[in-house]
């Protein structure tokens, strides 16, 4: 088959050469001399679009329609022979849309295979991976519409939300075999490994809820067309679980030093005190909270293979992820110090103190004081039992002892987990602070907008982008991606996985 003429490279360019001139020949007039500044930024940044667009069409251009070194096979062995024509795919770019124009290697009844979409890792769909890059970068800092706003004025393109929307799941589907067979951090890190499990709820569309929340819901009148009440919020949420994985530090204190930092006191830490090493937090509105539990401890794994480290679980006291916890642990054979954040375990004491004084009446601090350092030196059935015996003398009603009594409750349930005196004395962290801060950040800050219903695979993709973000490994995961999605829309259809160079070129994969 008789190929194209090939044209000069410099012929390519002329365009572009063209834009240039323009560019130049308009700073140099009288309008452009009248204009301040910030006024010739924005002139020269919207003229640029155009020069930019036509300096990638020039490049593809020049760079031919990718004829094949070698026979091309297909991964079913059968060989393909070139089509007379040259196939265009028009691929939208931060610049705008560029025109590629490539050989295609086809056989009667089957899709062509282009060597060149392979050469320059096109993706399967339109849009460029420079703009789903962006795309994932903005939907993860605000919501879609201040996305569209932003990718809109930021590039060439010229999007809508729905499109913004299926890049960003598009984006975030290598999450999963990212962290899969992701090597362990660099470091040594610290000697305690710590393992933390949260909720939080995220406000669904109806179809996305799970079965019997969905149910509440459908049983349930609206109050108002344009808002959730109270009850129907309870009923339209779908439980997001949250981990995090981190090493730290062993820090040694004593209940004094803790007691110093809490409410109202609020001391200043110790300068020394060490920070959380190698964080990752994620969190999954699809999967069970057993599966998200598990995935913590094959992160955990991946960090020590060989249980050198002090493995500690730091909770809130929810039974069913208590359980999930220490049935993963027994299956892999992992020693798992299980913490009961004391974050919580001090709201319950400073409620239960209003059943012996007012809000603001003296002596109110210094009882939970004492109560929470007796709880610091292991002595929690104690102070349960006290707490129950003071309102008995005092003959509280059932309601008015009815804090004193979850908190008693509370305390005689874990106190397995309330060994602080043992957890300080080891440098233990016993605070869930960064699980609380990625719960926050991952969902509260974004998922929590005023109106916003999701919808799972909407919300899943999110979670994903802002954990890769809040995790530092956006980076790293954008380069495997763009790996996956070459062996993915390439790769996967040549004979053994191995991509046809094109003519000229010695290689032809994405590193």
């Amino acid at each position: 088959m008789a190929l194209p003429e090939a044209r000069s490279c410099e012929d390519h360019y002329s365009v572009a050469r063209t834009d240039l001139e323009t560019i130049i020949s308009f700073l140099k007039s009288r309008e452009a001399n009248r204009m301040s500044a910030s006024d010739l930024e924005g002139a020269i940044r919207e003229r640029s679009w155009e020069l930019l667009r036509d300096l990638l069409q020039a490049h593809i251009d020049a760079r031919g329609p990718g004829e094949a070194a070698a026979p091309v096979v297909d991964a079913e062995g059968i060989k393909r022979t070139a089509t007379p024509r040259e196939h265009q795919k028009t691929l939208t770019t931060i610049f705008g849309d560029v025109s590629v124009r490539r050989l295609g290697y086809g056989q009667e009844g089957l899709e062509s295979l282009h060597p060149l979409d392979a050469d320059l890792n096109l993706p399967a769909e339109q849009h460029s991976f420079g703009l789903r890059r962006l795309a994932a970068v903005e939907a993860a800092k605000g919501s879609f519409d201040e996305a569209v706003a932003s990718l809109n004025a930021q590039t060439g393109a010229d999007l809508a939300k729905r499109q913004v929307e299926q890049l960003v799941q598009r984006a975030a589907q290598d999450f999963d075999t990212f962290y899969a067979q992701r090597a362990p951090p660099a470091g040594a890190g610290g000697e305690v490994l710590a393992i933390s499990v949260d909720g939080k709820g995220v406000v669904m569309r109806r179809s996305d809820l799970r079965k019997a929340t969905r149910k509440a819901a459908e049983s349930r009148q609206p109050h108002f067309s344009h808002r959730l009440t109270k009850g129907e919020k309870r009923n339209a949420k779908r439980m997001a679980t949250v981990a995090a994985v981190y090493t730290i530090a062993p820090y040694v204190r004593d209940p004094a030093d803790v007691i110093r930092l809490l409410a109202p006191r609020h001391e200043t830490a110790s300068p020394g005190r060490p920070e959380p090493e190698s964080k990752r937090v994620w969190a999954s509105l699809e999967k069970e909270p057993q599966d998200v539990v598990a995935e913590a401890f094959a992160e955990a794994q991946r960090r020590d293979p060989l249980h050198e480290r002090r493995w500690v679980a730091l909770v809130d006291g929810n039974d069913h992820q208590l359980r999930v916890l220490r049935k993963i642990a027994r299956r892999q054979r992992v020693h798992l110090t299980i913490v009961l954040d004391f974050i919580h375990v001090s709201q319950y004491v400073w409620r239960a103190s209003l059943a012996f004084f007012k809000e603001k009446q003296a002596g109110r601090e210094d009882w939970v004081e004492e109560r929470l350092s007796r709880i610091l030196f292991g002595n929690s059935s104690q102070v349960a039992a006290g707490m129950r015996r003071s309102a008995t003398l005092r003959g509280l009603s059932k309601r008015q002892r009815k804090a004193v009594d979850a908190c008693a409750k509370y305390l005689l349930g874990h106190t397995r987990y309330l060994h602080y005196d043992q957890y300080l004395a080891a440098g233990l962290p016993i605070a869930t602070g960064v699980i609380e801060g990625a719960c926050r950040h991952l969902i509260s800050d974004r998922m929590d907008l005023t109106g916003a219903r999701w919808s799972l695979a909407g919300a899943e993709a999110v979670l994903r982008l802002r954990a890769l973000r809040s995790s530092r490994d956006f980076d790293e995961y954008w380069r495997f991606h763009e790996r996956c999605e070459y062996d993915r829309n390439h790769a996967s259809r040549y004979q053994h996985g191995k991509v046809v160079p094109v003519r000229g070129r010695h290689i032809s994969r994405v590193k």
